[in-house]
């Protein structure tokens, strides 16, 4: 029976690069394509899908927000989460709201038949490191990082203004009010005990969150 696999990624070059590694293995495929969090939706609802392949950084409400209403919808369609993040941070996030899967973007070529092919089949799917490295986070003694006390909304605006985007700029790109940003930047900032976006930024290249 052909595989049925939906794309959720706002880049055609990442959608046309799945494509192109899944024909070569799974040569009756058959492909759906959703560039935002209301035509992923539209996409479930239209048909039964064998798996979504969803990238975090979707324009407006991203795919952890997209996570948690397949969740509260009780959708049955598994999710693999794609992403070029720091893995350990958003996988735990993803898998806590219900992914079955985690793949880094840079791994895709060596690695996505195999999430597939596991997760299709009822499966989680993690790469070996990753696997390591989810065991010391999930550790309840362990030291807790500063940004893992963060939400999960608070945590992408803190990915986003590491990458140099301004409070006007991740008001528009996740559909939210300016002052909203204002609040979780202050949020982020007395949670992680520091006064500056430089400071922020720092901190999150050396945790290589960006």
């Amino acid at each position: 029976m052909a595989k049925k696999i939906l794309i959720a990624d706002d880049h055609s070059a990442i959608r046309t690069g799945i494509k192109q590694i899944c024909t070569i293995d799974f040569p009756s495929v058959e492909f759906g394509e959703a560039m935002n969090y209301g035509e992923v939706f539209q996409k479930l609802k239209e048909n039964d899908w064998d798996i979504l392949i969803l990238d975090i950084g979707l324009p407006g409400r991203n795919g952890l927000d997209i996570l948690k209403q397949i969740k509260a919808e009780k959708l049955k369609t598994p999710v693999l989460m794609f992403s070029f993040h720091s893995e350990e941070q958003i996988a735990l996030r993803a898998m806590k709201l219900g992914a079955s899967g985690y793949l880094s973007k840079d791994a895709a070529d060596l690695e996505l038949i195999k999430a597939i092919s596991q997760i299709t089949q009822g499966k989680k799917y993690v790469s070996q490191s990753l696997s390591e490295k989810l065991l010391s986070l999930l550790d309840d003694n362990a030291d807790r990082e500063p940004h893992e006390l963060l939400s999960d909304r608070e945590y992408q605006t803190l990915l986003l203004i590491a990458s140099g985007k301004t409070v006007t700029e991740i008001a528009e790109l996740i559909c939210l009010s300016t002052p909203t940003i204002s609040t979780y930047r202050a949020r982020i900032l007395e949670k992680m005990k520091m006064k500056t976006n430089a400071e922020l930024t720092t901190y999150a290249i050396t945790q290589k969150l960006v």
